[in-house]
């Protein structure tokens, strides 16, 4: 397809033969996803390794495990940071958690599309810091093979550390060679999980589900399924913490309110 036909909107036979093929051979619908975003990316993939075609890229990636999954890691896009807008962290650890052990209840946190885990082991920090960790249960789940195997194995260079408070730094990352390691008390009371957060069923009574620069990728269609899924996900007072770039501008349509900002309470 000439760029010209591709920036007036014609569809292209060859990329939604792809679609079609990739949801029925593995369940991943990337009709749910923008699709001059992850075009163009898919693109540049199926370029890098030879393939002139969609078609050609798709029988390919079938037989080869490390092309799928390098598949997998350009479509979910894993970037992330410990402590990923520091200010975010805060205001989860210094408002909304006392809130929710009010009555010191055993909480259920959920880090959903989590990536190489980050986010979830973020999450720990701050639970055993209040001495909480034991007394919680902490999901994380993500499509993504390699992402979960990085995630488990708990080792990052140092660039991912950089919005990590020096104290806590110091008491949950363990410096080998040019990496660092998490602390094995973290990495026991997290649950990794393979899930498709479009696809799967989703798990109920969350205190907390984090979300974050996830949704930005979907369409309108996918992000709506999606928040109507999480909230039927939380128990009431639970809440839904998302991305700086993904406030939800009507909550109340999801049985949600806002409090915080980027913060959403289930009523």
């Amino acid at each position: 397809m000439s760029e010209r036909e591709e920036a007036i909107g014609v569809a292209d036979p060859d990329y939604i033969g792809f679609i079609q093929n990739v949801k029925q051979s593995t369940g991943i619908d990337l009709a749910q996803y923008k699709e001059a975003q992850m075009k163009r990316r898919l693109t540049t993939l199926r370029m890098k390794n030879g393939y002139q075609t969609f078609r050609e890229f798709f029988a390919a990636m079938m037989k080869d495990k490390a092309l799928f999954y390098e598949f997998l890691d350009r479509m979910t896009i894993n970037v992330s940071e410990f402590w990923r807008n520091p200010n975010r962290w805060e205001v989860l650890r210094d408002v909304i958690l006392p809130e929710l052990q009010h009555g010191n209840r055993r909480l259920k946190l959920w880090s959903a599309a989590c990536s190489t885990g980050e986010e979830p082991y973020t999450l720990a920090m701050i639970m055993a810091d209040k001495d909480s960790l034991a007394q919680t249960g902490i999901l994380a789940t993500d499509i993504d093979d390699g992402a979960l195997s990085k995630a488990k194995q708990a080792l990052y260079l140092e660039r991912s550390l950089k919005d990590v408070p020096k104290d806590v730094a110091a008491r949950y990352f363990k410096p080998e060679g040019p990496v660092f390691k998490v602390s094995d008390t973290l990495k026991k009371n997290i649950d990794f999980r393979k899930q498709n957060l479009l696809l799967d069923k989703f798990d109920t009574g969350f205190d907390l589900i984090i979300c974050r620069n996830v949704m930005i990728y979907f369409t309108e269609e996918a992000k709506n399924l999606l928040y109507h899924k999480f909230s039927a996900s939380l128990r009431p007072g639970g809440y839904l913490f998302v991305g700086s770039t993904e406030q939800i501008f009507t909550p109340a349509q999801y049985g949600l309110e806002s409090t915080e900002t980027f913060f959403y309470r289930k009523k």
